[in-house]
């Protein structure tokens, strides 16, 4: 599995980007969000990535943040959802402004993303419930703090399975710094 992509950003012509890494050049898809991030062709990048192996094709998929990622997996692993309209929502949708739909149940506005249909956006309202950690869908006081203590885990590499279980057992009252640190040294003793 590919988790991260660094190297020389050699062009851009979206949705699809291509990377210089080490001498081979990477097509990856990115949602246009990233897109708009990245830097001039020339200069170097770092992407989180996914890689999607089917028989037909092998696709890489970049990434910005770990949220991204996150919510792109999610995505995904919704029957009738491919990575093509995962993209579309992550492109049309910050993820922020994703779980805020699926919190408040707004179908509406899924259905502003191009390819998105009444019946689509009801089957993502669904399946999505309860699995988007952004910040707009935390709920307050220490699982906020918790939500980021494994945000900050996910971008260091961590699986989302390992940084879940050392989160799980954290206790509630800590802060998003202790929180951090005591997640580390939990990781580094497994």
């Amino acid at each position: 599995m590919i988790g991260r992509i660094h190297g020389t950003l050699l062009d851009k012509t979206p949705p699809q980007i291509l990377v210089d890494c080490g001498g081979v050049g990477y097509e990856i898809d990115v949602p246009m969000s990233t897109l708009y991030a990245l830097p001039a062709p020339g200069q170097s990048v770092s992407l989180l990535t996914h890689l999607l192996v089917r028989d037909d094709a092998h696709q890489l998929f970049g990434f910005a943040s770990a949220a991204e990622r996150a919510a792109f997996r999610e995505l995904i692993r919704i029957a009738g959802i491919g990575a093509r309209t995962a993209l579309a929502l992550l492109s049309g949708l910050s993820v922020d402004e994703l779980a805020q739909a699926v919190q408040a149940q707004d179908g509406a506005r899924l259905t502003r993303v191009p390819g998105i249909g009444k019946k689509t956006a009801e089957r993502l309202l669904l399946e999505l419930r309860g699995k988007l950690g952004a910040g707009a869908a935390r709920p307050a006081g220490s699982a906020a703090a918790h939500a980021d203590v494994l945000q900050a885990l996910l971008a260091l590499g961590y699986s989302e399975r390992e940084a879940g279980a050392v989160v799980a057992r954290l206790a509630p009252e800590l802060g998003v710094d202790e929180g951090i640190r005591q997640a580390l040294k939990a990781l580094a003793k497994a």
